[in-house]
């Protein structure tokens, strides 16, 4: 879990004008900052289904891979709340 709230610190000192301030417990930014975070957020979840999608072998058979890629889709979500520590 505490990799999972690096990954995310990381992701919060990408955008320059995002500061959290943890006395109050709250982001201190303009609107276009969160924008850019969100980006950023998505950019992670769309990289982290690419790096878990099957690629078609020239062996296997396209029902076989069919197989594979629903069986990526419906771990998708999955991947994406480990990426993030989220439950």
């Amino acid at each position: 879990m505490n990799e999972n709230i690096h990954r995310i610190n990381d992701i919060i000192k990408q955008v320059p004008g995002l500061r959290y301030d943890c006395s109050v417990g709250n982001f201190e930014c303009h609107r276009r900052d969160l924008y850019d975070f969100a980006e950023l957020i998505v950019r992670e979840c769309v990289q982290t289904l690419q790096d878990n999608t099957p690629v078609l072998d020239e062996n296997e058979s396209l029902e076989d891979w069919n197989k594979g890629y629903i069986r990526a889709i419906l771990d998708c979500e999955h991947h994406i709340q480990e990426h993030f520590g989220v439950e």
